[in-house]
């Protein structure tokens, strides 16, 4: 997928979705919780998602909880979601799978 801020239409949505795992569609958002054994690696893994997010210029809203992320992002200016949620989901999961973090 090409990446663009153009708005996904509903079958490029269903196909983009299919492609990861773990993540869903929410009231419009792109949502996906990740479990840890602790704050504090919870912690530490919003703020890498943080950094990953601020390279592709694309920034998700992350909610820290006790051992416990969500992150959910959605592109504001094309009122709904664009290849860069999808390519931000991949990038994040990419940090989940190079952390071993295999159940988060």
């Amino acid at each position: 997928m090409r990446l663009s801020y153009k708005k996904l239409s509903e079958a490029d949505l269903a196909s983009a979705l299919a492609s990861l795992k773990g993540w869903s569609l929410s009231d419009g958002t792109l949502r996906r919780v990740f479990d840890f054994g602790t704050y504090k690696e919870g912690l530490v893994f919003a703020s890498t998602v943080g950094w990953v997010a601020d390279n592709l210029n694309h920034h998700p809203d992350i909610h820290i909880g006790y051992a416990k992320v969500v992150v959910t992002t959605v592109t504001h200016d094309a009122d709904g979601l664009t290849a860069y949620d999808f390519e931000l989901a991949r990038r994040i999961d990419s940090l989940v799978t190079a952390a071993g973090l295999a159940d988060a």
